[in-house]
């Protein structure tokens, strides 16, 4: 498959990573019990591996990951999947949390957290430097109005070591993101959005102004998937399903958003490639759009 299949492409601001927009997002490859998500290892490690290659072997060239899915679990199956990986494959991990023993997700972030962290996801995926380390900042779905120049500034000193290349934050609000580029240089976002969590419309269209990624998690509403009776008939309209018409309107969404829809099926993994080759008629555009409103 070519990358004009996978959405188009978009560089990283300040970089030389060119990413397709369609991408693979690893955290549901990790067990997923009923009580600790993303908790333990797969119920079918072939099968995962034999969905991150073939991820990989349609065009995928951007694996959203984070060495507290497991935790260490996603970043494991990856290297056994696809180490030494393609020269093209850019895997994007983040740091600033951890997995305590009740499956919860607090936060880790002093300089040693840091620290250990990126040699963690670096030990676990085999690399000698991360392309991408996100820092997150909230919780699951949205901001938090705490101080990071700590975490921040460990990253950086890290990148100065030549350990990362580029650093990108998550949960995070424009004001944040302002304070955090006068820190570092800042190559991508990645928060909550999707066709009808809309808070961010203006964000992200101020990021496209500056060449800075969006990348939109639980791009399909999450651990409960959209529901609503226009998108279904928009999709019934089309000879898609609901899934396929909302990551093809976040593609259409701005060019700067790149997608990491995850599915530990190869029946969703092909679904969720195939949507970025769906086209959006006009009318059927408008109706999702108003499904969301336009955020502050």
């Amino acid at each position: 498959m070519q990358s004009s299949n996978l959405g188009g492409t978009f560089t990283l601001s300040n970089s030389s990573l060119t990413l397709n927009r369609m991408g693979y997002g690893a955290m549901q490859l990790a067990g997923q019990d009923g009580q600790k998500r993303v908790w333990g290892p797969p119920r079918d490690v072939p099968q995962a591996i034999a969905v991150l290659r073939h991820a990989v072997s349609a065009g995928v060239n951007h694996i959203d990951t984070s060495d507290y899915y497991g935790p260490h679990v996603t970043n494991q199956l990856i290297r056994q999947a696809l180490h030494p990986y393609p020269d093209d494959l850019v895997i994007v991990t983040k740091v600033g949390a951890r997995r305590a023993s009740d499956g919860s997700w607090p936060h880790a972030r002093s300089r040693q957290d840091i620290i250990d962290a990126v040699h963690d996801n670096l030990r676990n995926l085999g690399l000698d430097s991360l392309h991408v380390v996100n820092l997150r900042l909230g919780g699951f779905t949205g901001p938090e109005d705490s101080p990071f120049e700590e975490p921040l500034t460990a990253l950086a000193e890290l990148k100065q070591q030549g350990l990362i290349r580029h650093i990108g934050l998550s949960t995070v609000s424009a004001h944040q993101i302002a304070l955090a580029r006068s820190l570092t240089d800042i190559v991508c976002i990645q928060n909550f959005y999707n066709l009808a969590q809309r808070a961010d419309d203006v964000f992200i269209d101020h990021l496209a102004a500056h060449g800075i990624a969006y990348v939109p998690y639980f791009p399909l509403g999450g651990f409960s998937p959209l529901q609503s009776s226009v998108l279904n008939e928009v999709a019934a309209s089309l000879g898609a399903t609901p899934m396929q018409v909302a990551l093809a309107w976040l593609l259409r969404r701005s060019p700067n958003v790149l997608l990491i829809p995850g599915t530990s099926s190869l029946q969703h993994l092909r679904e969720n490639l195939d949507a970025a080759a769906l086209h959006l008629p006009v009318e059927s555009l408008a109706r999702l759009d108003r499904l969301g409103g336009r955020g502050a």
